[in-house]
């Protein structure tokens, strides 16, 4: 398998040969933004087609085919119109926190996403406390939607803005228990750590019922973080016009467009990393031919196979079920998903201590 640790070193080797270390360091840094951008877009584009897509085969419709061979360029072509339509300036809204809140969203979106082991050594952010660094990073975004609901002076932008506050703020428990669950499967917190011990079997396979338990939980939180239906509340159509980015127009509106969709490829992503194995291969004990069969696909393919596969499930979900009351939404919340949460921690605990997993 593949393993991008000779390549970063060497690029690491060649550049401290040709300038001095801080130069180097300065320059590897502009490279990893740089290919940490142009991924972000690029898997955006793709979720964005692949949404439409998805979105007509459940509904029995074509969906876009006008654009392009199969519709391709039809992403492509709204870019351009997003691009050149005129941003429209709100009347008595707080231009600064106005224009700030997009960013914000971005910025932890982005930042989030350059955790994402794609292969062996192919991840920017690597830290030993990687998991509660994903955590932080992924919940200062809901200070951009906060933002956006209150400086654009819109009722309906309010109201929006704080159901997904509501919401965000507490589906964040229950997905960070089940996130713990399989932390204490594991013993680590680093992201590498965590995949490099599932090349010897998946977290969801060696962890038993609790593994299991736990994403099925964070496939359901992850849907209400990311306010995909049936949790869209906080931009309910038939209620709020587009809720907390009612007011936003041009790129305003494409950066928090771009947003939801690149923050649902990362809920999918961490999902494939922490409970099926990320880019480490599918083995089956005894079969050792179809183990090294398996160690020929490239590493970042296993890890994009699961991570669309997770995104599909998502997609199944929101094209399936009818929007919650809010009321619903955090009933099962607080009443189920934090208690099932907490019980399914200790089980896992105790399973882990009695050594019970594989």
């Amino acid at each position: 398998m593949t393993d991008f640790n000779t390549i970063i070193e060497a690029i690491d080797s060649s550049l401290n040969s040709m300038m001095p270390h801080s130069a180097a360091v300065l320059v590897e840094c502009i490279l990893a933004a740089v290919c940490a951008i142009g991924a972000y877009l690029v898997f955006a584009i793709i979720m964005i087609y692949m949404e439409r897509k998805v979105c007509a085969a459940f509904q029995c419709r074509v969906g876009p085919d006008r654009v392009g061979k199969w519709g391709i360029l039809q992403v492509f072509s709204d870019v351009f119109k997003m691009l050149i339509k005129e941003i429209i300036d709100i009347k008595n809204s707080d231009r600064i926190l106005y224009n700030l809140a997009p960013f914000l969203v971005v910025m932890s979106s982005l930042i989030t996403f350059s955790c994402l082991p794609f292969a062996r050594g192919l991840q920017v952010l690597d830290f030993n406390i990687g998991i509660f660094f994903i955590m932080a990073a992924s919940s200062f975004g809901i200070l951009g939607i906060l933002l956006a609901g209150w400086s654009s002076n819109n009722k309906f932008s309010m109201i929006g803005a704080i159901r997904s506050g509501g919401q965000m703020i507490s589906y964040e428990l229950s997905m960070g228990l089940s996130i713990l669950t399989l932390v204490v499967l594991s013993g680590s917190m680093q992201i590498s750590e965590l995949v490099e011990d599932q090349t010897r079997g998946w977290f969801i396979f060696r962890g038993h019922i609790p593994a299991v338990i736990a994403f099925i939980m964070y496939i359901i939180s992850g849907n209400a973080e990311t306010n995909r239906a049936p949790f869209d509340l906080p931009e309910a159509e038939s209620e709020l016009t587009a809720g907390f980015h009612t007011e936003y127009s041009g790129m305003g509106f494409g950066l928090f467009y771009v947003a939801e969709f690149m923050n649902m490829f990362i809920i999918a992503g961490i999902a494939s990393t922490i409970f099926l194995g990320g880019w480490a291969p599918f083995y089956i004990s005894g079969l050792d031919g179809f183990n090294e069969a398996m160690c020929w696909i490239p590493g970042i393919v296993w890890f994009l196979g699961k991570t669309f596969f997770v995104i599909w499930l998502l997609m199944w979900i929101r094209w399936t079920f009818p929007r919650l009351r809010i009321d619903q939404v955090l009933v099962l919340e607080w009443k189920y998903m934090v208690p099932i949460g907490l019980l399914n921690l200790l089980i896992m605990t105790i399973c882990v201590v009695m050594g019970w997993t594989f």
